[in-house]
């Protein structure tokens, strides 16, 4: 280019897509910085001097707070660093903020859908939780449980709740860092690319509770030997009671009340809810002993049916008939429901599972309420410890089974109804019947312990509880009509051969 030529000048409509890209970009950050604003009421709790923020800046994405002498400090929100899918399946949203000496302001949980969060756990408990954080130094790791050395904050977790704490306390702790390091308040790993994040949240649960893994998985493997050995069990009717107790004491005391371990319609909503939007194997990896315990109730139910559960593994149910049978032996009397009554409560079931169901579609949150009508949490979450209607509620249900067996079982339970759905894909017929079953034997079917034999001797295969008792009459010649039959006519031909041989 010499003296004499004109710069070049700009193509024609390059500014225009300049000036529309900056107000694209200014846009996105007010947008973002609007989204925080809509929390400035809980910004200010935790900054009472607060007076406005600065942008919502990215990588990570924080905002500084400014009141009247200038910077006090940074917020920001977990779900735009660290989105961890807590029980629920979605994450828990908590505004987050620290001063410029390095300490936590505190933490406000501003969305989630956490069932025991919105049912169960009071807000006393919550507000005890989140107020551990404020004072916490940024610099530190911060756990929930174990021992406090130097560097290692430890804080309490919520009784009932272990991964919704879990949950928030990793995306705080992390969340935290992140910020801090970009706006250079730490500077002791470097740069935030060069952070390490933890492993994965359900990989950290499975760790620590591998002990109870382990032990979980030796119960379920002995159930399965139990399962496939159950006619030669049925042979030996006083070991396979001795086996059903022990196995019963081992579901109420360790998958229950040590475990909390109880399987609830909320998972079967919350697995459906899941396929539906977005199904992530993480979520369901959360609690390593329902994740255990539900792949083992999917593959039983396959082959055998949901007797399986309801009868050995479900602790509710468990607590249930060990307090029937104390009852019976302290005189109470046994309340057995007409037939034709009996049969109509069935429906009950299924009738709240379809209310709840069809709730969930509508809200999630709204249904995981309703699905109180499950006593499981107040039982075993909170043991007992919540407000008085639920209690009153819980220990009704626990009362009237010392009469009925079984009854919340056999009449409201939606979880058994659930079960029932994937039980109708069942592979085999394991439960043996004989031709003179019902007709006219009715030994099998007075003896029931839920009334699942037909008066014709067909098993109700929806209803079965797989006890087994009624494959012990099968196989004893001494109730059975035709082994009773046989052995009668073997005894005689025997009596028989021996007076000819004297």
């Amino acid at each position: 280019m010499n003296a004499h030529t004109p710069p070049s000048s700009p193509r024609p409509g390059s500014w225009l897509r300049s000036f529309i890209l900056l107000i694209a970009l200014l846009g996105a950050g007010a947008a973002t910085s609007a989204g925080l604003e809509d929390y400035f009421d809980q910004v200010q709790i935790l900054f009472p001097q607060a007076e406005r923020l600065g942008l919502y800046t990215k990588n990570p994405p924080s905002a500084a707070v400014f009141g009247n002498n200038g910077l006090l400090g940074y917020v920001f929100l977990t779900n735009d660093i660290l989105p961890i899918p807590a029980y629920s399946g979605k994450p828990i949203n908590s505004l987050v903020g620290f001063d410029l000496k390095g300490r936590l302001r505190g933490v406000r949980i501003v969305e989630h859908q956490e069932p025991i969060l919105l049912a169960g756990v009071s807000e006393q408990d919550l507000a005890h939780y989140i107020a551990q954080y404020s004072g916490l130094p940024i610099a530190d790791d911060i756990r929930i449980g174990g021992e406090a050395v130097p560097g290692r904050q430890v804080i309490d977790g919520i009784s009932g709740a272990t991964i919704t704490a879990m949950v928030i306390n990793r995306t705080v702790a992390e969340g935290i860092k992140r910020v801090a390091r970009a706006r250079g308040l730490l500077t002791g790993k470097g740069k935030e690319s060069h952070f390490i994040a933890p492993p994965p949240i359900w990989k950290t649960l499975w760790y620590e509770r591998y002990g109870s893994v382990i032990v979980l998985a030796t119960g379920l493997g002995v159930l399965l030997l139990i399962l496939l050995f159950q006619d030669w069990l049925a042979r030996h009717p006083t070991l396979l009671k001795r086996v059903r107790t022990g196995y019963l004491l081992f579901t109420l005391f360790f998958i229950g009340a040590y475990g909390m371990a109880q399987l609830s319609v909320v998972n079967v909503l919350t697995f459906v809810q899941a396929l539906l939007h977005d199904f992530r194997w993480e979520s369901f990896l959360m609690d390593p002993m329902m994740f255990m315990l539900w792949s083992f109730v999917a593959m039983t139910v396959l082959l055998w049916g949901r007797g399986v559960y309801c009868g050995w593994l479900c602790p509710f149910g468990a607590l249930q008939e060990l307090l029937f049978r104390l009852g019976q032996r302290l005189g109470m009397p046994l309340v057995e429901l007409p037939g034709v009554v009996h049969e109509r409560l069935w429906a009950v079931k299924y009738l709240l599972l379809l209310g709840l169901f069809g709730l969930s579609l509508q809200s999630l949150g709204k249904a995981e309420m309703a699905a109180e009508v499950e006593p499981f949490k107040t039982v075993f979450s909170l043991r007992f410890l919540r407000e008085w209607p639920f209690v009153i509620y819980a220990l009704s249900l626990l009362g009237m089974g010392l009469f009925i067996r079984k009854a919340y079982c056999r009449y409201l339970c939606p979880l058994g109804a659930a079960l029932t759905f994937p039980s109708r894909f069942r592979i085999f017929d394991w439960l043996r019947r004989r031709k003179e079953c019902g007709r006219p034997c009715q030994i099998c079917a007075r003896d029931c312990e839920v009334q699942a034999i037909r008066p014709t001797g067909e098993i109700i295969e929806n209803e079965c509880h797989y006890c087994l008792d009624c494959q012990v009459t099968y196989w004893d010649e001494n109730i059975c009509p035709p082994l009773v039959e046989k052995r009668k006519k073997r005894e005689r031909r025997q009596r028989l051969s021996g007076n000819s041989s004297i």
